[in-house]
Order: C-alpha cells, then sequence, then structure tokens
C-alpha cells in the first residue's frame, strides 16, 4: 500500500535548469567508484582533513569564492531574515535553498538537502514511465547500503524501499524523505542560522 502524501509545501524548485536531476545524479555513480580508485585518494582527504581544523579556513573564506555562497552574497539582509522565519521559507526560495546547500557542503552533509530535492522532482514526474528510471538513479545514489551519498535513515525505511524499487509509485519514497526533512529542520537548520555564513547575510 502507497504511503500517504506527506505534507510537504509543493514548491516550485529545480536542481537543474537543463538537466533532470536523475541524470545528473546517473553520472554522479558512475564517476564514483573511479574517484575512489584513483591513487592518492585517501591521501587528500586526510589532507583536507587537516585543513579543515585549521581556524583560518573557516574565518571569511565562505563568502565570494567559488563554490561557496557567491550566490546568495546578492541577498539582501531582510531577505535573508525572512529566511528564519521557518524552514519551509527557507526552502520555498531559490537563494535560501542555495545558501543551505551549501552550507551543509561545509558540515559535509550535503546529500540529505540532495535527496530531498530529488525528491522533490520525482514527484513531478509526469507519466508511470518517468517513474523507474528516475526511482532507481535515486535508491542507486542515496538509499542503497554504501551507495555514494548514502542517507542515514532506517532499516524499516530501507527494506521498504527495496522492496518497492521495482515497482515505484509516486509516493515510495515519501517517507525517507519526511525523514530526512526533519533531520534537517531539527538539527542542521539551527545551525545554519547559528552560523557565521547566516550572520553575515544578515548584515
Amino acid at each position: 500500500m502507497e504511503n500517504p502524501l506527506l505534507v510537504f509545501p509543493q514548491l516550485n524548485i529545480s536542481a537543474s535548469n537543463d538537466k533532470p536531476y536523475y541524470k545528473v545524479m546517473k553520472s554522479a555513480i558512475k564517476e564514483e567508484p573511479q574517484k575512489a580508485s584513483k591513487p592518492g585518494a585517501k591521501q587528500k582527504r586526510n589532507r583536507l582533513s587537516l585543513l579543515l581544523q585549521k581556524p583560518e579556513f573557516h574565518e571569511g573564506d565562505h563568502l565570494g569564492k567559488p563554490g561557496n555562497l557567491t550566490k546568495a552574497a546578492s541577498v539582501s539582509p531582510e531577505e535573508a531574515v525572512k529566511w528564519g522565519e521557518s524552514f519551509d521559507k527557507l526552502l520555498s526560495e531559490k537563494a535560501g535553498l542555495d545558501a543551505f546547500t551549501k552550507f551543509l557542503k561545509t558540515e559535509f552533509s550535503e546529500e540529505n538537502i540532495e535527496f530531498w530535492i530529488a525528491c522533490e522532482d520525482y514527484k513531478k514526474s509526469k507519466s508511470a514511465h518517468e517513474l523507474l528510471p528516475k526511482a532507481k538513479t535515486i535508491f542507486e545514489t542515496f538509499v542503497q547500503k554504501d551507495a555514494p551519498k548514502e542517507i542515514n535513515i532506517d532499516f524499516h525505511t530501507k527494506n521498504d524501499i527495496s522492496q518497492n524499487i521495482s515497482e515505484p509509485t509516486l509516493s515510495c519514497f515519501d517517507a525517507a524523505q519526511s525523514s530526512i526533512y526533519c533531520l534537517m529542520a531539527k538539527d542542521s537548520f539551527p545551525r545554519f542560522l547559528r552560523s557565521e555564513v547566516y550572520k553575515e547575510l544578515v548584515k
């Protein structure tokens, strides 16, 4: 039986203007094993870990650099203040979603928002023909054991998805999306509002 639809605002969010999100993620799956097999990958991760421990890495480097919050830098303080009203308000605006996504990258937990965006895109599928390839890509990218961007969901939710993935429905990821949404709303969102990144935006 299908899970009842969750009480999520149907937001007009597109992860990509040109390519459907699941196609982008499909290429990411193929690239992941190659990245892991490159010589020195472990050493690079170790060097990155050491770099992140340095105080200067975190001071004033979030704005104005490619891949950080360059887009969010143009947001008015008034607009950024409104994001603090609710998590839904933040996600409903592209600039807010961008800022939050880039904040999660600094915490190495961007897979949560990427999964949420993928689910929003998935639920906009127009036909049953679209569901299977999208569902499989989401499953292989975020849900299955040792997925490249595996999300943290409970065993029963993961098992339900695994059993239904061959005949997916529009609501087959709803329970997992709800779990990740709650995790971000209760944990990541308050930290985002306390972060130097957000404080700079509302100045």
